[in-house]
């Protein structure tokens, strides 16, 4: 049975997340293969707020991490 767990660990995450604000094109850790990027957005009506993440994608292992995009404003 494989040791490898189903998501990265953090210090795969952090990289993954450092990679991705500098604009580079990210790739995963565990397998080299580019890291399929999707925007999303949410929030509640009556909130005041709509959070925007984005969703990064290992098409070959299917690992993903999803943060936080920061916004433009103070918060």
């Amino acid at each position: 049975m494989s040791e490898e767990t189903a998501r990265f660990d953090p210090a795969e995450e952090r990289a993954i997340r450092e990679q991705h604000a500098r604009g580079e094109s990210v790739r995963c850790p565990r397998d080299d293969s580019a890291m399929t990027v999707r925007s999303i957005g949410g929030g509640s009506f009556g909130l005041g707020y709509a959070r925007k993440r984005e969703w990064l994608i290992c098409p070959t292992c299917k690992r993903s991490v999803i943060f936080d995009v920061k916004r433009g404003t103070r918060n």
